[in-house]
């Protein structure tokens, strides 16, 4: 009700749905009468049920109308509406939480607005598309299998949570929870259970409860209830009740006694609580849950409960019986099946997961499509690896999205959250000779890189981020007060949800932990494309994620290309943010993407042509060192390499000297030997482009010191190779090599500074003086992310990653790495 002044009488009803006739003196005794909200696009599904027939009846538009009262059951004129698109897998509380609600309270604020302005139209509802549909309640919600599997999973997702679409299964009444529509070519593994009346008998998979309709066409199910209200997973419906009871030890019957008093504190009504004693039965409510849960958790804090545990272990002895699994490690996990391929390479045994990983599963992806990875030792096949499909984007996301909406991972203490990502770093870590060996085969990195920075950098990354997950944190903020009322104001970091991220091919497996380590510590979960070329370390990652623990949802790894993955990522309206390295061609069409799908938080790490600039004074032994790992460290595919170097003239013939000297004791070979210094680039394509690269240098003028050839062997090996004379307006000296390609200038003092800030690009930069007043003023003026003063490519976990101008904007690393996964909530309070 809408009052003016407290001293006044009302001058609006606003009304919520009502289930109810209201008198038409109550009705119209306002001055504008009164409004109510309705769930669905009147006139279509009047009635108290039609969130549910909405969904029964497949429709692809839902919505809600605030209309008129009248004396009639929703039929009053028409003061505005909204719809939605309605999802294939979408329930009553999906929707209601993603449109009804929110975008529901919204609509009813624009119509009291629309009212006090004179402005509310009253549109007579058209009879054409009336619908009139029964209230559901148990009793007529039984499942028809006489149809299609679309028309019977609408009617279970319908009737999803109340009242419960229910059939008769093995003599009793069942209750179906949780329906998708399965894709027909998905083949579905497991033991036949008899449905009276179903086409086919179910089967009951390790996922969920396969159905079928009268078309043949399958649907899944993944959670029953029984009649005696006790609800369990359907992929256990023939485990159920058949586990022996464990015995427990004095510590854990110290536990029993402890949650049967808690039982007792809640079940006020029971006079004592024995084994048989049913918590729902005796009076038990939702919230009686959450607390129950909550208790738990104070006596036992490594036994993290989710509601679904309750309700599927409903009387005080399997409620125990559970715990005291939980707390052994017992709990029957669903044992995660890899599907591996194995090589015996490096003196090991490397085993390496070559499917799509969606929802803590290894799966093919859509009609089964496949590539071979390449190895760019010597241009030989990996193996197949599955090619991720649209479809398989949308599952994932559609995982990941509930797994932040409704599972485990975002009800998660952020300090259990930081303990399972420290277990994973922990699981790197006992991987890392494996990892290594699998980047190296992948990506050509030579193995001791890729064991110190590859894969090192990435366990370090995990490790400092997971002691990041309970200390992000708010602020209060002051703020103008009006008296005689007094305002606090403070403000809230929270998780943004679904995550997409896509990294390029040089730093496989870090590329995809500086992003990902963030993201999860910020609460989100993930759906990554890793780059096409190298996805075995992204799915060796996925197996040891979901063996750390991480829930089911939490992360999804898919391999595919980025002109369909990449951008249905871009596209997609459930996804809220999107991390990207690589090219800025590439960036800008994901920026752009990103903007008109649904202005998803966006991050960009893209290209880079950092100057690096040596004066005479420098330490000419570090200076040529260095320099040198500047260009060509992990074979110059390196996004902050120093893609231009001017040299002060004074020092110029001896700083290419020595270079070139240095260049001639490097060790061209096999990256799994020890003793290689550069291995292999990437793949073929990229080794077409450096070829192409250095042959437009010559043409242009630039002096071609050494290198410039591929290098004729098995594999996609190239020269580490020198130019001189580059002058500025030559393509090698404006266009990133992301090679083995040294370009070199000569410099005065007088436009060193303008040559070097010269560049769309914005990402590192450097500088080699002994004197600091030097090195200071010089890094103050370089216009890039990152400067190294007499050192290069020494990035830390706790340092902020992260370029200008068209390198891109965000950062990765560092605390400031959390900002861009969370957003800030700023909340008032008057008293």
């Amino acid at each position: 009700t809408v009052f003016p002044s407290s001293s006044s009488p009302a001058e609006l009803n606003v009304l919520p749905f009502c289930s109810q006739f209201i008198p038409m003196e109550v009705i119209d005794h306002p001055k504008h009468g009164s409004i109510i909200y309705h769930p669905s696009l009147l006139p279509r599904h009047r009635g108290a049920s039609a969130i549910n027939w909405t969904l029964i009846h497949g429709d692809k538009k839902g919505g809600f109308t605030v209309f008129w009262a009248d004396d009639g059951l929703d039929t009053g004129p028409i003061l505005l509406q909204r719809e939605c698109n309605v999802e294939p897998n979408d329930t009553v509380n999906t929707i209601y939480k993603r449109f009804l609600f929110p975008e529901g309270v919204k609509g009813t604020v624009d119509a009291v607005r629309l009212i006090a302005e004179g402005k509310a139209p009253r549109i007579t509802q058209p009879q054409e598309g009336a619908t009139y549909e029964c209230i559901q309640k148990k009793d007529n919600s039984k499942i028809d299998w006489n149809q299609s599997a679309e028309a019977i999973h609408n009617w279970i997702r319908g009737n999803d949570k109340v009242p419960g679409a229910w059939a008769e299964v093995d003599g009793q009444k069942v209750t179906f929870y949780g329906s998708t529509l399965v894709d027909n070519g998905t083949a579905a593994n497991g033991q036949p259970l008899e449905i009276p009346g179903a086409s086919k008998p179910g089967i009951v998979t390790k996922a969920g409860l396969v159905l079928f309709g009268n078309d043949g066409k399958t649907l899944m199910v993944k959670n029953l209830q029984f009649e005696d209200g006790k609800m369990i997973a359907a992929a256990q419906y023939f485990k159920a009740g058949s586990s022996a009871a464990v015995e427990l030890n004095e510590e854990e019957k110290t536990f029993a006694e402890q949650m049967r008093a808690v039982w007792q504190s809640i079940l006020t009504n029971v006079s004592q609580i024995d084994d048989s004693t049913d918590f729902f039965k005796s009076g038990a409510a939702s919230m009686d849950v959450v607390r129950l849960v909550e208790e738990v958790k104070l006596r036992a804090s490594s036994c993290q409960l989710q509601n679904e545990d309750v309700y599927m272990n409903t009387t005080f002895q399997d409620f125990i019986q559970m715990c005291v699994r939980k707390l052994r490690g017992e709990d029957d996990e669903e044992e995660l099946v890899v599907d591996y391929v194995e090589k015996n390479v490096n003196n090991m045994t490397i085993k390496m997961p070559h499917q799509l990983f969606i929802n803590g599963e290894f799966v093919d992806a859509e009609g089964g499509k496949t590539y071979k990875t390449i190895n760019p030792t010597d241009g030989t096949a990996i193996c197949d690896v599955s090619l991720a499909q649209i479809s398989d984007v949308n599952k994932a996301v559609a995982a990941a999205k509930e797994a932040f909406e409704e599972g485990e991972w975002g009800k998660m203490n952020p300090r259990d959250r930081g303990r399972l990502i420290y277990k994973l770093a922990d699981l790197m870590e006992q991987h890392q000779e494996e990892l290594a060996t699998i980047e190296s085969i992948d990506s050509g990195a030579v193995y001791t890189l890729a064991l110190k920075t590859h894969v090192g950098m990435s366990i370090q990354t995990f490790r400092y981020f997971a002691g990041w997950c309970d200390k992000i944190q708010g602020s209060t903020i002051p703020i103008n007060q009006a008296r005689p009322n007094r305002n606090l104001t403070f403000t809230k970091k929270e998780p943004i949800g679904v995550c997409a991220i896509v990294i390029p091919w040089n730093y496989p497996l870090m590329m995809l932990a500086w992003k990902t380590a963030a993201c999860l510590a910020a609460g989100n979960t993930v759906v990554l494309k890793p780059a096409q070329v190298t996805p075995l370390t992204a799915l060796k990652f996925a197996e040891l994620a979901a063996r750390a623990g991480l829930p089911k949802g939490v992360v999804n790894i898919l391999p595919g290309s980025g002109a369909l993955v990449g951008q249905r990522l871009s596209d997609h309206p459930d996804v809220r943010k999107l991390g990207f390295t690589g090219s800025t061609e590439i960036g800008k069409h994901i920026m752009k993407s990103c903007a008109v799908s649904n202005v998803k938080k966006v991050s960009l790490e893209l290209g880079g042509k950092s100057p690096l600039i040596i004066f005479s004074d420098c330490d000419m032994d570090k200076a040529v060192r260095m320099g040198m790992s500047s260009v060509f460290f992990n074979k110059g595919e390196n996004c902050i390499a120093a893609g231009r170097l001017f040299v002060e003239d004074s020092i110029h013939d001896q700083f290419v000297k020595k270079v070139v000297e240095e260049i001639k004791k490097m060790k061209i070979g096999d990256p799994l030997d020890r003793s290689t210094d550069h291995g292999p680039q990437n793949h073929k394509a990229h080794l077409d482009k450096l070829v192409e690269y250095c042959q437009t240098g010559v043409k242009e003028g630039a002096t071609l010191i050494c290198g410039g050839k591929q290098v004729q062997r098995p594999g996609f090996f190239f020269e580490p190779t020198v130019f001189t004379d580059v002058q500025d307006h030559m393509h090698i000296a404006i266009e990133e090599s992301f090679g083995p390609v040294m370009i070199i200038s000569k410099f005065k003092m007088d436009d060193v500074l303008r040559r070097a800030n010269a560049t769309e690009y914005g990402l590192a930069s450097g500088v080699f003086t002994r004197d600091i007043s030097k090195a200071l003023y010089v890094s103050e003026r370089l216009n890039a992310g990152t400067v190294f003063v007499n050192t290069y490519n020494k990035t830390d976990v706790a340092s902020p990653f992260g370029g200008f101008k068209q390198s891109g904007f965000g950062k990765d690393l560092g605390q400031e790495a959390l900002n861009e996964y969370l957003k800030t909530k700023a909340v008032t309070i008057e008293y």
